[in-house]
C-alpha cells in the first residue's frame, strides 16, 4: 500500500538530520552541545543537499531546533501528564532564550526571517 504523499528532497533531509540525532545521541548532549552540533550539521547538510534552498535550509534548520528541545522531552517517561515532575528533574529543557541573547538586541520573528530568505530568494 503505498503512500499519497510524494518524498520531496526536503523530506528526505529532514529523515536524515533527524536519524543523525538519534545515531549520535545527541539528545543525552547538553543544550549548548545540541546547538553546536545542529550549525555543524547544518553545514554538512547545506553540502550534501546542494539543491535545497536557502529557505528550505531554514526550515529543515527550525525542525532540527525543534527536534533536539522539544516541548516535551523525548523518552517514555516524560509525557505532559507528569509534566511537574520532569521539569523539576530536569532544568535544561526550560526556555532560556532571554539568556543567550543579550538585552539590547532584537531577536527576528519567524516572519521577519521568512520575509528576508524569500526576498534573498527573489533576488
Amino acid at each position: 500500500m503505498g503512500s499519497k504523499h510524494k518524498t520531496t528532497l526536503l523530506d528526505r533531509a529532514r529523515d536524515e538530520l533527524f536519524s543523525h540525532v538519534i545515531r549520535c545521541e545527541v539528545l543525552e548532549a547538553h543544550m549548548d552541545d545540541r546547538t553546536e552540533w545542529l550549525a555543524d550539521t547544518m553545514d554538512f547538510m547545506a553540502h550534501r543537499y546542494p539543491q535545497l534552498s536557502e529557505i528550505e535550509l531554514a526550515q529543515l534548520e527550525v525542525m532540527g531546533k525543534r527536534f533536539i528541545k522539544p516541548a516535551i522531552p523525548h523518552g517514555a517517561d516524560t509525557t505532559a501528564t507528569n509534566r511537574k515532575k520532569w521539569q523539576k528533574a530536569t532544568p535544561a529543557f526550560q526556555p532560556a532564550l532571554e539568556t543567550e541573547v543579550p538585552a539590547e538586541a532584537e531577536t527576528p520573528t519567524e516572519d521577519e526571517v521568512e520575509g528576508e530568505l524569500a526576498a534573498a530568494a527573489a533576488s
